[in-house]
């Protein structure tokens, strides 16, 4: 039986905006199966909200303290998402 799906919303700061976070974000989104969006926030942080099961966004959220070459992640703060959105795809939010 598949797990039920679960979401979250995932905040981060540091150095995440301007090295090309939100495309690594989409990408490994994409890989890992899960649904959602990225957007870089006026403040410079970056937002994730992202839909799948326990394992991918766990994942998920190891790649994103990692982040893409260039990238420094202070903080991460997550909250989970209730209900689950029906996204049908991971896009970055403009």
């Amino acid at each position: 039986m598949d797990a039920p799906r679960r979401a979250v919303r995932i905040r981060l700061t540091g150095r995440v905006q301007g090295v090309g976070f939100r495309f690594f974000v989409r990408q490994t989104a994409r890989e890992l199966g899960l649904t959602g969006r990225v957007r870089n926030l006026p403040g410079g942080e970056v937002e994730v909200e992202a839909a799948g099961g326990r394992e991918p966004l766990a994942r998920l959220r190891e790649a994103l303290r990692r982040g893409p070459p260039g990238a420094r992640v202070a903080t991460l703060a997550e909250q989970e998402i209730t209900p689950v959105p029906e996204w049908d795809r991971f896009d970055i939010d403009r």
